[in-house]
């Protein structure tokens, strides 16, 4: 418990100090968690069977956050994603001369790995931007959220849990805990609304059901590729908490869908 605490001050700590630092910052530390979590995700599949490519795997990872990055932070066109197609086709040419036993499921794992480890991560990335420059506000808001949402859902899910949520991925998680996360979350995204007010109270709160929704189903989801796997942590980076993906399951299809929102309520 106490390495649990510890590893969880610092992560904290990090991960305030990359939103609060500035948008280098940001992109940096951002970029970096890319790679080590689609590496991570690589190391976890791998099996006798199954060898994506990593470093063309990374490869990819870096082709697609770095264009990115350049389009939100410096307005850069956004044509220079292209340069991610000629990677995903040598990824396909490498395997012709690999001479594994399930070259199609190298190649699937690998690009998988970057559409489930690495994306989700742009996708935060670009709510910094999501008013034309530079903003911790919207990736700050989204992390208290979410950690108050896993707090509600942990407080309530203790001491008031009796109604399995999705006992066949998750024996842990209820429905009281689900519902005490919405109820936390909502409440942090009313008193966070009245110091940044971007955006309406109705909003944040709408951001805060969709953080704890789509947080609590990315939780789920890589508890089912754990569990298919027979793995229990995506990894040991993090000690006490497991791996990188451990860590942002909560992140993976949550800020995806929150980038979407803001950038339909920014457009109408």
């Amino acid at each position: 418990m106490k390495t649990r605490a510890i590893t969880g001050f610092f992560f904290v700590a990090v991960m305030l100090a990359s939103v609060l630092l500035g948008a280098y910052a940001f992109t940096l530390f951002f970029l970096i968690l890319s790679v080590l979590s689609v590496e991570e995700f690589y190391k976890l599949v791998s099996t006798e069977t199954v060898k994506p490519q990593k470093r063309w795997g990374s490869a990819l990872a870096i082709s697609i956050y770095l264009p990115l990055s350049l389009y939100f932070f410096k307005d850069e066109p956004l044509i220079y994603v292209l340069i991610c197609v000629p990677v995903i086709i040598l990824i396909i040419v490498a395997e012709l001369y690999r001479k594994h036993l399930n070259p199609f499921h190298n190649i699937a794992y690998t690009l998988f790995g970057v559409i489930y480890a690495v994306l989700p991560f742009c996708f935060f990335y670009g709510l910094a931007f999501t008013d034309g420059t530079y903003s911790g506000n919207y990736p700050l808001g989204f992390l208290i959220l979410l950690w108050a949402s896993d707090t509600g859902a942990y407080l309530f899910g203790v001491n008031f849990g009796k109604h399995k949520l999705f006992e066949r991925h998750s024996p842990k998680k209820t429905w009281e805990g689900f519902f005490g996360g919405m109820i936390t979350s909502a409440a942090a995204a009313l008193i966070f609304s009245f110091y940044f007010t971007e955006l309406s109270p109705l909003n944040w709160i709408v951001i805060s059901v969709i953080i704890v929704t789509g947080g609590t189903l990315g939780d789920l989801s890589e508890s089912m590729l754990k569990r298919s796997l027979s793995a229990k942590d995506s990894g040991t980076m993090l000690p006490g908490h497991g791996g990188i993906l451990d860590r942002f399951d909560g992140l993976l299809l949550a800020a995806p869908l929150v980038f979407v929102y803001l950038q339909f309520i920014k457009a109408f």
